[in-house]
C-alpha cells in the first residue's frame, strides 16, 4: 500500500491534461528558489514558462517513455526493455539510427505509479483514434504512450526531402489505438490544425510538429520553375499532399 500527498492535492500544482494512462501537472508557482534566481522565476511564470511532469498511471495501462524520462515511481512497477527478441532488438535499433530517437525506450508495467523528469515544454496529449490511428512525429517531439502502440521509421518520399530540407530522412511514426504524449515547443492553445481533403499544404519554414500518417511529405521548390521560385521571394516549402491533419506551431520551432 502507498499513498501520494501534497503532490496533485498541492495548491501550487494543478492538473492541465488528462487522457487514458496520463495525467499532465503543471507548477503554478516555483517556491523552490534563491535570491539569485527569484526574480527570473517569478517573470517566466508570468510568461508561461513553468515546470510540467507527466503522471502515468499504470493500473490503465503499461506505458513506453523516451529513455532516460524518469524522474519516480511508487507500487508495483516493472521495468523492461519492450524487446521480443533479437529481431526487434536490430529492428529498434536500425530505426533509432535512421530517426535519431533512442533505440530503446523502456516500457513500465504493473499497477502503480510512475512520473517523469519535470520539463518546461509543453506536454501535449493526443488520442491517436482522432488520427486515423497513425501519427508522424518531428524529430525529438516523443515522450511516452500506451505501450499497445506501434513505432515504426516513417521515410520521407523522396531523398531531396531531408537533402532539400537539411532535415533527416525518416521521422518516428507512431500507429495503434491508445493515447501518445509529445512534447511540443508551444502550447496547444496555439498549435494550428489544418485538416486536408485531397489537397495540399505548403510552409515556408520548419513549422510542422505532427501529420497523419496518411499524408506524403515532401521538400519542393516553391514555384514550378526557378524563375517562379525567385519572383515569391520564397525558395524551398515543405509540402503535405493528400488527406489528414497538420499540426503547426505558429512560429519555426526553435
Amino acid at each position: 500500500m502507498y499513498k501520494i500527498s501534497n503532490f496533485t492535492n498541492n495548491n501550487d500544482i494543478r492538473i492541465i491534461g488528462e487522457l487514458g494512462a496520463f495525467k499532465v501537472i503543471e507548477y503554478v508557482r516555483d517556491l523552490s528558489v534563491t535570491p539569485d534566481t527569484a526574480e527570473i522565476s517569478y517573470f517566466s511564470n508570468l510568461m508561461n514558462v513553468r515546470k510540467r511532469q507527466l503522471i502515468c498511471n499504470l493500473a490503465i495501462s503499461s506505458v513506453t517513455v523516451q529513455s532516460g524520462t524518469m524522474q519516480w515511481m511508487v507500487g508495483n512497477v516493472n521495468a523492461t526493455t519492450g524487446l521480443k527478441g533479437v529481431g526487434d532488438l536490430l529492428s529498434k535499433a536500425v530505426r533509432g539510427k535512421v530517426t535519431g530517437e533512442s533505440a530503446i525506450k523502456p516500457e513500465y508495467t504493473g499497477d502503480g505509479i510512475m512520473v517523469l523528469e519535470p520539463t518546461y515544454r509543453h506536454i501535449i496529449l493526443l488520442n491517436l483514434e482522432n488520427w486515423n490511428g497513425s501519427i508522424v512525429l518531428d524529430d525529438g517531439l516523443f515522450l511516452a504512450c500506451e505501450s499497445n502502440l506501434q513505432q515504426k521509421a516513417v521515410m520521407r518520399s523522396n531523398i531531396s526531402s531531408a537533402v532539400a530540407g537539411n532535415e533527416g530522412l525518416f521521422n518516428l511514426g507512431i500507429e495503434g489505438k491508445g493515447i501518445l504524449c509529445i512534447e511540443s515547443p508551444c502550447p496547444q492553445e496555439e498549435l494550428i490544425e489544418i485538416e486536408l481533403q485531397n489537397d495540399v499544404l505548403k510552409i515556408d519554414g520548419n513549422m510542422a510538429i505532427a501529420w497523419s500518417g496518411s499524408l506524403t511529405f515532401t521538400v519542393e521548390r516553391s514555384g514550378k520553375t526557378l524563375v517562379g521560385s525567385a519572383a515569391s521571394g520564397e525558395g524551398l516549402v515543405n509540402v503535405f499532399r493528400g488527406t489528414g491533419k497538420i499540426l503547426l506551431a505558429p512560429v519555426d520551432k526553435m
